[in-house]
Order: structure tokens, then sequence, then C-alpha cells
């Protein structure tokens, strides 16, 4: 299971906003059983048909936490669980305002929720743990090893059906003279403004990984060569016209090279990579602040596999 690709900042507030929603949900479980073995007067909210959305845990559920988390498999079981959990226990609530004994197959359906409402989040809280380390701390891009993961998941894709995606290695020009003129700290900002332009430029279904040093990786799904090729020009000239500032406020500009290949699915994701690796090669061999398509030793275009 993945996580939406979202900020480093943003995914540090999801973890703690999930870790304040858990404490609600406990204080809350907490309460009800009080409520139940003392024979007390229950909350009203929770006879309320819509007690799910009303109680501290679901008002995170049904907000923020849907914001970042809705599509996620886990998020989604939890939405369900928690909605049936709620239902259970105001049925439970209900029969012990009355006097009455609850039948125990009513109470083991509430509790059978309730700990799969705990197992859900227990495999999120394991996703949101698995995303914040494969972080680049310096850019808040996904870091190679996550890169690795997901290229090989959307290799098995390829392999499944006509599907063409393009890989794209991204290096900055002359990175190592802006270090020494410019000083490190302006090389990080530089890093970082790159990173958060394509994050929030390329398209949504697109991603972009620190690949290591000054260079990136993007993927770019449904993409053949000329649409990959149309996808990066754009945002080589993007990058190359952001105004950076060095220690002493003077303005500059840094361009890009690209390698473009497609990710082929006769050969091994590395494959792919060090073909893209090469087309940088070219690139700058060529003079920089362009993007060169991978060719074979014959001169042809690497092609999707036909269907």
């Amino acid at each position: 299971m993945t996580i939406p690709t979202i900020s480093s900042d943003e995914l540090h507030a999801t973890v703690r906003e999930l870790e304040q929603a858990v404490y609600n949900l406990e204080r809350w479980s907490e309460t009800l059983f009080g409520t139940l073995i003392c024979r007390s007067a229950p909350d009203e909210r929770d006879l309320n048909p819509a007690a799910h959305r009303l109680c501290r845990f679901g008002q995170w559920c049904y907000s923020s936490g849907a914001a970042v988390l809705g599509e996620h498999p886990a998020f989604v079981e939890i939405e369900a669980e928690h909605a049936r959990m709620h239902k259970f226990a105001s049925q439970l609530l209900r029969v012990t305002a009355r006097g009455e004994t609850p039948a125990p197959e009513d109470y083991e359906r509430f509790l059978s929720a309730l700990k799969l409402l705990r197992l859900e989040i227990a495999t999120l809280r394991h996703d949101l743990e698995d995303a914040r380390n494969n972080l680049d701390p310096l850019t808040g891009l996904p870091n190679r090893i996550a890169m690795l993961t997901r290229l090989r998941e959307q290799h098995q894709l390829v392999k499944r059906g006509n599907l063409s995606c393009a890989v794209a290695l991204l290096d900055v020009d002359d990175f190592k003279r802006i270090n020494e003129i410019q000083g490190s700290l302006a090389g990080d900002k530089v890093l970082i403004a790159f990173a958060q332009h394509a994050m929030a430029h390329l398209r949504s279904y697109d991603r972009i990984f620190r690949y290591g040093g000054e260079e990136f990786l993007i993927l770019l799904l449904v993409a053949d060569v000329a649409k990959a090729r149309e996808i990066v020009e754009r945002l080589r000239a993007a990058l190359s016209g952001i105004g950076h500032r060095s220690n002493v406020n003077e303005a500059f500009h840094v361009s890009v090279s690209l390698g473009l290949t497609l990710l082929d699915p006769e050969v091994p994701v590395e494959k792919s990579i060090e073909r893209a690796d090469k087309a940088l090669y070219a690139a700058k061999a060529a003079g920089r602040n362009r993007a060169v398509v991978w060719e074979d030793a014959d001169g042809r275009v690497a092609r999707p596999r036909a269907a």
C-alpha cells in the first residue's frame, strides 16, 4: 500500500494528527466501556445516527484525514469499520439505557468492529512510517529506495499490458560550480526549489524522486516518447526560468539537462535507468540545458512492446 505523494511537512503533520485521533478513540472506548459496565447515562452523541462523524476520531477522519489519505486502502477500511463500530455501540447503549442486558452476540459484533478498526489503524501507521523513512530529508521527495520500489511496480504493469511509461533523469547543470561560487546553502535552495516546482507542475499521476546529489528521476505514466519529451521540455524551460538568490542576495538562474527513455518491459528497471543516464550524458556533452532521448546502437529510439 502506498501513501499519496505529499510533502515531508504534510506527512509529519498527518502522522501527528493520526496519533492524536487514535488517542481520542482510545479515550472514547474507555468511556463507553465505563458507561456499559456502570449502567450510567450514555452520551447523546453516541446515540445519534451520525455518531461516527461526531466523535473526535470521526472529526479527523472526515476532514484532514480524508483530504490526505482518502484513497489509501487501509483508510477506506478505517472509515467503514469506524461507522460499524459506532452503529453497534449505539445498539448496546440503547439496551443498557432501558435497564436490559445486551446479548453476547451484540457485544461480540461491537468488539470485533473495534478490533478490526485498530488493525487497520496499525496498517496505516506502518505505511506512514515507511513513507516517512523513504523521504529525502532535504527536498521532501521520495528517495532512491522508494524510487526502485515504485519503478518495479510500474514495470510489472508495463509487462502485463500495452502501457507506455517513460523514465527521465534530470541533472542540475554546473551544480559543483554553484556550490563553489554561491555557497552550499544556495545549492540546497536550488534543489528544494526544483523539487517543489516539479511536484506542483508535473501531472498528478507522475512521480519525481531524489536520485542522488543533484540528480532527480521522473516517472512519467501513460506517456510515449513524444508526450514524455513534451513534458520534460516544458519542465526544463520552467526550471531554467526560476530565479535564485545567493548568500549575498545576488540573483542567478540555473539550467538543467535531461536524459529520457521508455520503461522497457523486456529488461530490468536498472537497465532503463542506465539508458536514461546515457541520454543524460549525451545532453551534457551536447552543451547542457537540453533533453535527449536514448537511442540504441542503430540509432533507434526505444519503443513500447506491441500489444
